[in-house]
C-alpha cells in the first residue's frame, strides 16, 4: 500500500486543527454581541427632540469564554509555525482569542484596547508610510464639503425604502446565482444600514437608500462579503475561511470598498460617510461622549436617525461617556489602500491570479500569498463564485495599468506650471 507523504500528514493535521478552531470560534459573534439592545434609537431621538439630552444607558450581558480561549490557545500551540496552514491557524486563533477577551470586557474601557489590537487606531499610518487614516479621512471630508449639491449626481437625491431595495436586491442576486442562495431580509435592530453573511443580507428597516446605495450593497456586501463566505465554507481543508475572522476584517472591508471603486459604485458622499466615522472614532478616543459624536454627525449633514446609527457604531461595547471607542471603522480606508496597492503589485508581478484567489474565502493579503502553492497543488479550492469585474482580466488589467502610470505624475508640478496644460 502506498504510504502517506509528510505533506499529506501536515495538511490532515492542520485540517483537524481548523475544525477545532471553527467549533471554538462559533460563539464569538463580535458585532452581534457588541450591538445595543433594541429601542435605544427611538428613546434617545424622542428625548433629544424634546430638549432632554442624556447619554444612553446600555447594559451588556456578561460572557465567559475561558474554555474557548484555552482551546484556541491549544490550536495555536499545535499548529506548525513553518507551514502556511499553521501560520494561518496560529494568527487566526490569536485573533479570535482577542475578540473573546473583548466580549468578556463589554461595557468597560478595556474593550478599547482589545479593539485597537484587532482593528488599529485612526492615527496609524496607512500602508507605504502614507498619511494616517485620520488625515486621509479629513482629505475626503474636505473634498466632499467643497462640492456643491447641484454638482452631485441626481441619484443621490432619490431614495427608496428598505422594502423596495429588498425586492431589487433579491431579484439581482437570484439572477446572479440562478437560484435562491442569499436571502435579503429587513432587520429593525441593525446598527449599520446593511450587513452580509453567507446566506443572508440584512437591511435596516427604517433606513432610506439611494441608487448608489443599491450598487454599493451589491458590490460590497453581496459580491464580496457574502461570496467569500460561501466560497470559504466549501473549502475542504480550511472551512474557517467561511468565517468573519477579526484578523481578515481589514482585507475584507478593503476588498469590498475596492469593488465599489472599480465598478464605479462609490461616490464622494460614501467616501465622506466612511471618513466621518474615522474622525468620530478619533473624537471618542480623545474624550468626546456619545452626545458630542452624535452632534458631530448632525453638523456634518446626516439626518438624526443616521447620526444616531453612526455614533452607535463608534460606541459599540464601550462606555458612552468618552475616552473609549470601538475602532472597527478605521479599517476601511486602510484596507482600501492596502488592497488597491496589492492589486497593482499583482499586475506588475504578473500574479493577478492571487487577486481571484482572494475570493476563495475570508483571508488576509498575507494569507493569499502564503497559500499560493496550496492553490496550485489543489489543496485549497479556487472560488466557485466571483463578481464579474474580477473575472474580466483585460478590463481589470487596463484599469490597474493606468493607475500604475498615473501615480508617476506629480499633480503639484502640473498645477504649479507656468504654461497651461494642453489636452
Amino acid at each position: 500500500m502506498k504510504g502517506t507523504s509528510a505533506d499529506d500528514l501536515a495538511i490532515a493535521h492542520h485540517a483537524a486543527l481548523d475544525a477545532r478552531m471553527v467549533q471554538a470560534a462559533r460563539g464569538i459573534r463580535l458585532l452581534t454581541l457588541t450591538s445595543w439592545p433594541a429601542g435605544q434609537e427611538q428613546r434617545f431621538l424622542e428625548d433629544y427632540a424634546a430638549g432632554r439630552v442624556a447619554l444612553p444607558r446600555i447594559e451588556y450581558p456578561r460572557h465567559d469564554f475561558a474554555e474557548v480561549r484555552a482551546e484556541l490557545g491549544a490550536v495555536a500551540a499545535e499548529a506548525d509555525p513553518d507551514h502556511p496552514l499553521g501560520q494561518y491557524l496560529r494568527e487566526s486563533a490569536h485573533s479570535w482569542g482577542i475578540a473573546a477577551q473583548l466580549l468578556e470586557s463589554l461595557g468597560t474601557s478595556a474593550v478599547t484596547a482589545h479593539s485597537v489590537r484587532l482593528f488599529g487606531r485612526p492615527d496609524e499610518a496607512l500602508p507605504g508610510d502614507g498619511p494616517s487614516a485620520r488625515e486621509a479621512a479629513q482629505h475626503f471630508i474636505s473634498i466632499a464639503d467643497e462640492l456643491d449639491r447641484e454638482l452631485m449626481a441626481p441619484a443621490e437625491h432619490i431614495t427608496v425604502s428598505a422594502t423596495a431595495l429588498q425586492l431589487q436586491l433579491q431579484r439581482e442576486l437570484d439572477n446572479f446565482f440562478g437560484e435562491r442562495v442569499i436571502e435579503v431580509e429587513l432587520d429593525p435592530e441593525l446598527i449599520s444600514k446593511a450587513a452580509a453573511g453567507a446566506t443572508r443580507i440584512r437591511l435596516r428597516s427604517n433606513a432610506a437608500f439611494s441608487d448608489y446605495d443599491r450598487d454599493q450593497l451589491l458590490q460590497h456586501e453581496a459580491f464580496v462579503h457574502s461570496l467569500t463566505a460561501i466560497n470559504g465554507r466549501q473549502q475542504p481543508v480550511l472551512p474557517s475561511l467561511g468565517l468573519s475572522s477579526p484578523r481578515s476584517t481589514e482585507t475584507q472591508e478593503g476588498l469590498a470598498t475596492f469593488a465599489e471603486q472599480i465598478t464605479g459604485s462609490i461616490d464622494i458622499g460614501r467616501m465622506k460617510r466612511i471618513s466621518l466615522r474615522i474622525e468620530a472614532v478619533d473624537m471618542a478616543l480623545g474624550g468626546a461622549d456619545f452626545v458630542e459624536v452624535f452632534r458631530y454627525f448632525l453638523d456634518a449633514g446626516q439626518a438624526a436617525e443616521e447620526s444616531f446609527a453612526s455614533a452607535q457604531r463608534v460606541f459599540r461595547g464601550v462606555p458612552v461617556s468618552g475616552g473609549c471607542a470601538f475602532t472597527k471603522d478605521t479599517v476601511y480606508l486602510r484596507g482600501l489602500v492596502s488592497v488597491h496597492t496589492f492589486f497593482r503589485w499583482a499586475l506588475r508581478e504578473q500574479k493577478l491570479q492571487l487577486c481571484r484567489w482572494l475570493f476563495a474565502g475570508k483571508m488576509t493579503l498575507a494569507d493569499v500569498q502564503r497559500f499560493e502553492p496550496l492553490f496550485v497543488d489543489g489543496v485549497l479550492e479556487p472560488a466557485r463564485w466571483m463578481p464579474h469585474w474580477i473575472t474580466r482580466a483585460n478590463g481589470l488589467a487596463g484599469m490597474l495599468a493606468f493607475s500604475l502610470f498615473a501615480n508617476r505624475i506629480r499633480l503639484d508640478a502640473i498645477a504649479g506650471g507656468d504654461e497651461p496644460l494642453e489636452l
